[in-house]
């Protein structure tokens, strides 16, 4: 038999683990009794079978079948996994004591010292000898690795036992024999880990037999435990058979330890695929957010580089209700969009970092830089567009005044030239007399003067036509053909007025007589007049004004004009008493006039007609400026009121901002505490919202009104509105690093205590309180805390590493959460790829490869498909077709290597 104090005695001494103490010694008479006899017989019979069987062959009689030692050697091949010294096929007996031999020197090998059992009586058909050989067998390879909370063989299946029985009714196993003569336990084993198999509660504790009977039934039909006793052996014995109930209850043992196995290594597989597979969903959620809101940017951007002008007002007008359209509607989506965006990609890596997984790398052109920059663009081609806008509405609004400028003067001119050029083609001098001869003359040199004075406005048509074409204006063909025509006709009007002057000058030499006071009148009342017409153009002049200023100089102007009048009027008076002078000389000395004055067409009746029109012009004129005074004064009224605004809410934004920077590296209250204060913060930042909605509506009221300028206040609403935005996203940012500090902390199991020492460790060393540590800083926070990175080869090696882990940009900063997730990977542990790797080996049957079947049979469906259809063939020696190459897919997932 086994001498098992020895063998305890040299596995203590260096060996393997030792045997059950209470089966050191081989109770030599249990064995006579017939009933354990046969209980033993049956069992052992069927526990080699078990094993046999994969070997294609089984065993009839115990005895009978191990004689010659080939079936003994083939067992102990199977259910060691070894291969023994080839045996000997001869038919004598030196044959079969040698192969017994070779058997039991195996059993020797593996650490047990047999005593008593030779192999003369196996070959002899020993029954109690070869029932001693198997029970040892089975005690070293189904029992001895059995170990359950530090207990071992015997100790550790029971402890197994009474833990896996625990919570059943009628059920307390206590030992390996009385505790499961009514079946209860073989049942409550089945049912604790395939309680489909076994409806428990229909049991009775009092029917043995029956509960025997389904137990063995079950677990040889589904478990591929092979029957090993019969109910009526254990309930018709007082005691059953200790070796033969724990030769059972082992391979119950082995039965459920593999699929505990099996299923651990699953949940792991399945553990770490679910959170591949999120991470994964949360980079097409990225990517596709990024596609969308680039694709965004880029169709707005032709939009606000599109510089085509309008030919009228009202269609500039409309662009400019679209671009506000544009700022108040569409754009804040767009900006809550960027902002998520960021949130987003930040939650991402901290998950990426918590899982162990390698940062996440967006597509080539969507980095959150790439999308800032487009952003900085959009907003750059925004400004330019706003200006372009604001200055085409001053210059149409320019052309608009210009070309009505033009009309009136070229009416005005084009009214004077009416009928002049037949007045300088006509012969009358050859037929009058002298006298008329010398008005004619007289008449003719006041024509030139009249021509002088209009000479100016002539060239003011001209500049004003040459200005509008500077400027683009639509209708310039239209301009420019009237301003040809009226230069055309001018040139025309110098030539006839010098060619009539030639005749009138040689028919002056035979008539003489001239009436000095018609030519002292037609002088006189000729500038008369032109300052007349000039005065009423004047005082009927468009004006264009932007702000009181420039209105207060056109009301000093017209004051200084109206102050001219008194002595105008005394001109007037003059030239109408030369005109009753000559009819009082007339009438004095009885000579008969033609009527009108010789030497010029204006009478005195215009010049009253035009003075009167002067005069009732005045008053017109009084009231357009005052009306242009009150809309630059409501203008002003618009410039305060914004203003005041605005110089309230430039400085709260700027308030909040340094708040936030300062609530960023401050360390008040827990994580939750300060995620609760900055969410509460964030509301009332949210509160204060319609104060920048009244400041958008007086802006829409100035834009409106075309104010251009404001010297109440250094605040712009596009500044204001930048600053807004800011304001919002810097609180968003905030709030988004305490949750991701939040979800290391959860996922690292790092406490408040800690969390603190890290924000003090942090904060000392930020001097400027930039949120970064530079990376002589972080080295010195680094020595602070204990790490070797002194300026020495292995301490700048060491440190390089470190950098290298939380600043993988190469940005020469570091962050404070990367800091935290740093200090958290190095006092905690996470899944690795070996991990992994050894799971899947489980699953696989310690196979260096697996197969679909296999995936399928032990993982959930989706994630069974996801693993096959991104698992590269395996190429190994070994593999089989359609076999799977299980360990680069592990390596992959934490990227060390591609997927």
């Amino acid at each position: 038999m086994v001498d098992y104090h020895a063998a305890n005695n040299q596995y203590a001494a260096g060996g393997p683990p030792t045997y059950m103490e209470q089966e050191n010694d081989w109770d030599r008479d249990l064995l006579l009794d017939p009933a354990w006899e046969k209980q033993q017989r049956k069992t052992f019979t069927a526990w080699c079978n078990s094993h046999l069987r994969k070997a294609g062959t089984q065993i009839e009689n115990i005895e009978e079948d191990f004689r010659d030692g080939l079936k003994l050697m083939l067992l102990l091949e199977v259910i060691s996994g070894e291969r023994l010294p080839k045996p000997e096929r001869g038919k004598m007996r030196v044959h079969k004591i040698n192969n017994v031999n070779k058997a039991l020197d195996f059993i020797a090998s593996k650490g047990v010292k047999l005593v008593s059992i030779g192999a003369e009586e196996i070959v002899d058909g020993n029954a109690k000898m070869t029932l001693g050989m198997i029970w040892t067998i089975i005690l070293r390879f189904a029992i001895q690795d059995i170990s359950v909370e530090e207990t071992s063989a015997k100790e550790g299946l029971l402890l197994w036992c009474q833990r896996k029985t625990a919570p059943y009714k009628n059920v307390n196993v206590q030992n390996f024999h009385i505790s499961w003569k009514d079946g209860l336990a073989f049942n409550a084993l089945i049912h604790r880990h395939r309680p489909e198999l076994i409806d428990y509660d229909k049991l009775r504790k009092d029917d043995a037999v029956t509960n025997l009977n389904n137990a063995f039934e079950v677990a040889e039909k589904y478990l591929d435990i092979p029957k090993m006793l019969d109910a009526e052996d254990i309930v018709n014995t007082a005691r059953p058979d200790e070796k033969a109930i724990m030769t059972y209850v082992s391979s119950f043992y082995h039965a459920f330890s593999g699929a505990q196995k099996a299923e651990t290594a699953a949940n792991r597989i399945c553990k770490v695929l679910a959170v591949n597979q999120e991470n994964e969903h949360l980079m097409e959620d990225y990517e596709k957010l990024a596609s969308d809101l680039l694709e965004w940017i880029r169709r707005t951007i032709p939009w606000l580089e599109n510089r085509a002008p309008e030919k009228t007002m009202a269609e500039m007008q409309q662009k400019l209700e679209d671009f506000r359209d544009y700022r108040r509607v569409h754009k804040p989506p767009k900006v809550q969009e960027k902002c998520q965006l960021e949130i987003n990609f930040n939650t991402l890596q901290t998950k990426l970092r918590l899982s162990n997984r390698p940062a996440f790398m967006p597509s080539e052109g969507r980095m959150v830089s790439d999308i800032n920059g487009a952003w900085h663009t959009l907003e750059g081609a925004e400004k330019g567009y706003e200006e372009w806008l604001l200055n085409e509405i001053r210059r149409l609004e320019r052309l608009d005044h210009l070309a009505e400028k033009f009309r009136q003067k070229a009416a005005i001119h084009e009214s004077w030239t009416d009928g002049k050029e037949a007045m300088l083609t006509q012969k009358d001098y050859e037929t009058a007399s002298l006298s008329e001869v010398k008005a004619l003359l007289r008449k003719h040199e006041a024509f030139e003067s009249d021509l002088a004075a209009h000479q100016d406005r002539v060239e003011q048509i001209a500049a004003i036509a040459q200005e509008l074409n500077e400027l683009d204006y639509y209708d310039s063909p239209s301009v420019n053909a009237r301003c040809q025509n009226i230069c055309d006709q001018w040139d025309t009007l110098g030539a006839l007025t010098q060619s009539r002057r030639e005749s009138l000058e040689r028919t002056e030499k035979q008539l003489e007589s001239i009436d000095e006071l018609y030519l002292e009148y037609a002088k006189r009342a000729a500038p008369f007049n032109n300052w007349m017409e000039g005065a009423m153009e004047d005082l009927q002049d468009m004006f264009i004004v932007h702000n009181i200023e420039e209105i207060q100089g056109l009301i000093t102007a017209h004051e200084q004009f109206k102050s001219t009048l008194p002595d105008a009027n005394k001109e007037r008076e003059a030239i109408q008493a030369i005109q009753a002078e000559v009819q009082k000389i007339a009438q004095y000395n009885g000579i008969k006039l033609s009527g009108t004055n010789p030497y010029t067409t204006i009478t005195p009746q215009s010049i009253d007609n035009k003075w009167e029109q002067a005069q009732q012009l005045v008053p017109q004129r009084d009231q357009a400026l005052q009306e242009e005074l009150s809309k630059q004064q409501s203008n002003d009224h618009l410039r305060r009121k914004f203003a005041t605004q605005a110089n309230i809410v430039g400085p709260w934004i700027q308030t909040k901002m340094e708040e936030i920077g300062r609530i960023s590296i401050e360390m008040n209250g827990t994580l939750e505490d300060q995620l609760t204060n900055l969410r509460e913060y964030e509301q009332s930042i949210i509160e204060y919202k319609p104060n920048i909605d009244q400041l958008e509506g007086d802006h829409q009221l100035i834009q409106e009104a075309l104010i251009f300028d404001n010297k109440y206040t250094a605040y712009t609403m596009e500044h204001l509105r930048v600053g807004w935005e800011q304001l919002l996203t810097t609180i968003a940012r905030t709030i988004n690093e305490i949750e991701n500090q939040i979800l290391t902390r959860d996922a690292k199991g790092i406490s408040q205590e800690q969390l603190h020492e890290y924000r003090a460790s942090f904060n000392h060393f930020d001097k400027d309180h930039s949120g970064a540590l530079m990376a002589e800083e972080f080295k010195a926070c680094l020595i602070s805390l204990g790490y070797d990175v002194e300026n020495d080869k292995q301490g700048d090696a060491e440190f390089a590493r470190i950098m290298g882990i939380v600043d993988p940009n190469n940005s020469g900063a570091v962050t404070f959460q990367a800091f935290i997730d740093f200090m958290s990977r190095e006092t905690t542990d996470t899944d690795t790829a070996d991990q992994v790797i050894a799971s899947f080996k489980i699953l696989a049957g310690d196979k260096n490869f697996i197969t679909a079947e296999e995936l399928r049979r032990e993982l959930p469906p989706d994630q069974a498909e996801y693993c096959i259809a991104r698992m590269a063939p395996y190429s190994g020696p070994d593999g089989i077709p359609g076999a799977l190459d299980y360990m680069s897919f592990s390596t992959a997932l934490y990227g060390e290597s591609d997927l």
